[in-house]
């Protein structure tokens, strides 16, 4: 049974923007280091600051001999059940680096030349340079590192889909990065027959982590190992009949031994490779998860959109269907503009309550027309109000989503109405009003929407979106 099902929130994982976990097993997903440190958000600076200190005070507290302290630290990262990612096939039962762990975790960063040299400079890191720590482990660390943040995170969205939130639960160890230490407390979490569960954004999760031990030494370090020993003429360098003269990966793999040892004792030979692979896997970084991969992943249909467009042409103006307007808005593009666009909030609240948003998502695009706008314009977060009226908008619509926008919450929105009987003029409207810096509105009517989900789906999800794209021209002239 899934999260979803068992709070019946008629809803499956395209229309969610966190994991929708089987309850009593994992799912074989991981939480990636890498990925959240690409967030452009100040919530993903965040998640990144916890894993940059967290693993930085317990190479400290080793530097300094201080190793008890270092595996109280490391016995936090316990092996915990509630977030459901993972290799397990039973029940879920956690890789973590828990109390059964800690110690050896100790010992390899204690014993490790990388640790001595100054190697190891990100939690990822251990997955390349010590032995025993692969991606499960890393995995569930980065989790429980950062419990804090998803906690709120796993808060926020039960709140937007109405799951009910129990009262006085465990939160477990919380990493507070001020006071270098871990805390507890009671807080309120989801509760199932199978226990709390803590939510990841499924943005975060990908089918392995980037860091991979074998891709770095086979792909990086043995080419260089190669070249070393042409030059060097070596016993190991064969001649072809041909007469050129090569040195076998195997060769090198027999003399060398291709295990973490290895790894670590090669790179301290050759330290630039490692600043090589780092900046390369930064440079590019893992794409999340496509909708086809999750619907392979979890046995479930691809979203049905030309359902919704059809419910979307069916459905009546006025302010008896205004909520179910919105609702459907946002099933629609949190489909399409997945996954560009996540963490959606409905009626947010700004100006301490006085102004509400109908729909506001952030923006962490990483191709694709939210990608570029990111580059030239103001918008970590993308407003979208809703109007589902019977009647032309005009400018008290306009001036209404104008002033949602803000130096630093964004100044890109869309107005979304039924229909638009004279769309040069509102879109002329557009045009003043991002002359006069009030900021930048496109206006997408139910044929524009329609329109977009097409183009999404024949584009296989590429989120190019050239009707944006060509109306975003329009208003910049």
């Amino acid at each position: 049974m899934k999260f979803s099902e068992f709070f019946r929130l008629n809803r499956t994982q395209p229309f969610l923007d966190f994991v929708d976990v089987p309850l009593d097993t994992d799912i074989n997903v991981f939480l990636e280091p890498v990925a959240i440190k690409k967030l452009e958000s100040p919530w993903g600076n965040e998640l990144a600051s916890l894993l940059q200190t967290f693993f930085e005070t317990v190479l400290r507290l080793i530097n300094k001999g201080e190793h008890h302290k270092a595996q109280v630290y490391l016995s936090s990262l316990n092996e915990r059940n509630e977030f459901h990612l993972g290799y397990s096939s039973g029940r879920s039962r956690g890789h973590g680096f828990g109390k059964e762990s800690a110690k050896s975790v100790w010992g390899a960063l204690t014993k490790s030349n990388a640790s001595v040299t100054g190697l190891l400079r990100d939690l990822e890191d251990a997955a390349l340079l010590i032995p025993g720590i692969g991606t499960d482990m890393i995995s569930d660390a980065v989790c429980n590192i950062l419990r804090g943040p998803l906690i709120k995170y796993t808060q926020d969205m039960c709140i937007y889909y109405g799951v009910p939130l129990t009262p006085g639960v465990a939160s477990g160890p919380i990493w507070n990065p001020g006071k270098e230490e871990w805390e507890e407390t009671l807080l309120q979490l989801p509760m199932t027959t199978f226990g709390k569960v803590i939510l990841v954004p499924k943005i975060l999760v990908r089918h392995r982590l980037c860091f991979q031990s074998d891709e770095y030494y086979r792909h990086y370090i043995l080419p260089e190992m190669q070249e070393e020993h042409l030059h060097a003429h070596s016993s190991l360098v064969e001649v072809l009949n041909s007469g050129e003269k090569r040195v076998t990966k195997k060769a090198l793999i027999g003399k060398y031994g291709s295990d973490k040892l290895a790894v670590v004792r090669e790179t301290i030979a050759r330290p630039h490779i490692l600043d090589e692979y780092r900046q390369e896997k930064a440079n590019s970084p893992s794409i999340p998860l496509t909708q086809e991969q999750f619907s392979e992943l979890e046995g479930i249909e691809l979203p049905d959109v030309e359902g919704l467009l059809a419910t979307l042409t069916q459905l009546p103006v006025g302010n008896d269907s205004a909520s179910k307007y919105e609702d459907l808005i946002e099933k629609i593009f949190s489909v399409i503009f997945y996954p560009s666009l996540c963490n959606p909030k409905k009626q947010d609240k700004i100006h301490n309550g006085r102004k509400r948003i109908d729909i506001t998502y952030t923006n962490e695009a990483k191709s694709g027309f939210f990608y570029w706008l990111a580059l030239h314009y103001p918008c970590p977060l993308i407003f979208i109000e809703c109007k589902n009226y019977g009647k032309e908008v005009g400018n008290p619509e306009i001036d209404q989503l104008a002033g949602r926008f803000s130096p630093s919450r964004g100044k890109v929105g869309m107005l979304v109405c039924r229909s638009i009987e004279n769309k040069k003029l509102l879109h002329q409207r557009c045009i003043d009003t991002a002359k006069d810096g009030r900021g930048y509105m496109l206006v997408l009517d139910d044929q524009d929407i329609i329109a977009l989900a097409r183009e999404n789906q024949n584009s296989e999800g590429s989120q190019l979106f050239k009707l944006l794209h060509n109306q975003w021209e329009q208003l910049i002239k």
